[in-house]
């Protein structure tokens, strides 16, 4: 008796440590990753990501710091200013259309398995082709090679940017 109580006292222990991270639900994994963001706690942030995705949060970690508490950027992804639909999953991939109230813009946010769970991607290569969609969804007709020389410009002064932040986290881990 006492090994059956002990095995369902795992079971629903283990049960309710998924539920929490959300990894077996993208639609949660990325609700957890929004409010983590909100709460500027990178750490909790970096849970629910990519591999990838290290270095880009990690560089946003850097900017909110030298910002102090003037920023309040990261209040964008507070619950009340954003609504998420239902996830589409294909395969390993998953999309999350997120929908900002104000504005009334919806973007699709894309996840993938690792290990087993849903990982929001939040990688530069993921992030440049939600930038090329919403581009076309705004008109350009191939954001890719028509956009502007600015937009182009300033897609390249990121892309410097994720690889000056993704240099300096190999160089810290060395």
């Amino acid at each position: 008796m006492t090994k059956v109580l002990c095995s369902f006292l795992m079971a629903l222990i283990l049960t309710a440590a998924g539920c929490k991270t959300g990894g077996g639900n993208p639609k949660l994994v990325l609700a957890n990753f929004f409010d983590a963001l909100a709460k500027k706690d990178f750490t909790a942030a970096k849970k629910y990501t990519t591999k990838d995705s290290e270095g880009l949060l990690s560089m946003m970690q850097m900017a909110m710091q030298s910002m102090g508490d003037k920023s309040n950027e990261m209040a964008k992804f507070e619950k009340e200013h954003i609504e998420l639909g239902s996830a589409v999953i294909d395969g390993d991939k998953a999309t999350v259309p997120v929908k900002d109230k104000q504005s009334g813009e919806t973007t699709d946010f894309t996840l993938k398995k690792e290990s087993g769970d849903w990982k929001v991607a939040f990688d530069k290569s993921t992030l440049m082709e939600m930038a090329q969609k919403k581009m076309k969804e705004h008109g350009f007709s191939d954001a890719g090679h028509n956009a502007t020389k600015d937009s182009l410009e300033g897609m390249r002064d990121v892309q410097k940017m994720m690889d000056s932040a993704n240099k300096m986290l190999n160089d810290e881990k060395k």
